[in-house]
């Protein structure tokens, strides 16, 4: 007589089962999130790396030109020839054929040979930014502050208009950095644009030359509410916290990988990330509300939330021998 497993059996090798697999489960989710960090990791290095040797093809200068350049889309779909009609086609909005800064990933591309290199795996790429203008938002920020920009002159008049050439205090150079295995060129989202954007004085701003030193925005304030909640109308940025869990992406556990110029990349926790910003007093010698230190913006929530546009910050010119190498600062 043939013996079969009875019922009781059977719900002990279910029980059984659904014990290992809620054990099991956690374990192998864990195991591809710290996969994914490492290529976090990773993908911000070859960026760097990309950076540098275009550096080294330009008379080490960081890229910074704003170009428009027909079936230069990162994003494949803009390729056809439908795209690409005019000799302006892609350029003045949607901008999915615009070389600049908010496309930074396109002047590295000779030297990855990668779009899915540029994609963050932890992150969501917004998806109405890349369907509509061929850009990655919500992934890798470029720093600035670091590198300078130039905006393209309308076509029509050749003017560059207002704050076109944002020359960086450093010259946008590599050897102009002085630590350069501690100062900070990319860095992951902790908000959604795909730069790090440029502060400048506008009253610097010089109507013969067309141009304005550029800084990176630095601030303590600043960037502590990009990693922690500040409720609405505070004006100390670090009192009256909501929590002390970031705000922005779970997943990296507090905090954020960055990229170096000297093509090193790492994570760094918040609070490390805080330590090596600046005050406001110690950078422009005052502290306080929008109008102290910054041209617009409001100190604990910054752009987009706090006014201004959304490319440039504000700042007056900053004391550049504080000892804080993560911005270039210090010798």
């Amino acid at each position: 007589m043939k013996r079969a497993f009875t019922l009781i059996e059977l719900l002990v090798v279910i029980a059984i089962i659904a014990i290992l697999a809620a054990i099991l489960f956690p374990v192998f989710a864990q195991a591809k999130t710290a996969a994914k960090k490492a290529a976090t990791i990773s993908n911000i290095k070859q960026q760097g790396l990309g950076l540098i040797m275009y550096a080294g093809d330009y008379d080490d200068t960081y890229p910074r030109q704003d170009a428009c350049e027909l079936y230069s889309s990162l994003n494949s779909k803009f390729k056809a020839a439908s795209y690409n009609s005019t000799a302006t086609s892609g350029c003045y909005g949607p901008y999915y054929n615009r070389v600049n800064n908010f496309s930074w990933q396109k002047w590295a591309m000779p030297y990855i040979k990668s779009v899915d290199l540029f994609f963050h795996p932890l992150r969501q790429k917004d998806q109405a930014t890349w369907d509509n203008d061929g850009e990655l938002f919500n992934q890798f920020l470029l720093n600035n502050g670091l590198t300078g920009s130039l905006y393209i002159p309308n076509l029509a008049t050749g003017v560059v208009g207002s704050r076109g050439k944002r020359n960086s205090w450093l010259g946008g150079t590599l050897t102009a950095i002085p630590r350069p295995s501690e100062a900070m060129i990319l860095m992951e989202v902790t908000y959604n644009l795909g730069v790090i954007p440029a502060a400048t004085d506008d009253n610097q701003w010089s109507t013969t030359t067309q141009d304005i030193v550029a800084y990176p925005p630095a601030f303590r304030e600043y960037w502590k509410n990009k990693f922690y909640k500040t409720p609405r109308g505070v004006t100390d940025c670090f009192a009256d916290t909501v929590s002390n869990e970031v705000d922005y992406n779970k997943a990296t556990t507090g905090g954020a990988v960055l990229g170096f110029s000297d093509g090193s990349a790492k994570f760094m926790q918040a609070g490390k990330f805080l330590a090596n910003c600046p005050t406001k007093l110690e950078l422009v010698g005052v502290s306080g509300g929008a109008s102290a230190g910054w041209t617009y913006q409001n100190d604990c929530h910054g752009m987009p939330n706090g006014g201004g546009t959304a490319g440039n910050l504000g700042i007056r010119t900053p004391n550049t021998n504080v000892n804080y190498p993560m911005w270039g600062f210090g010798g």
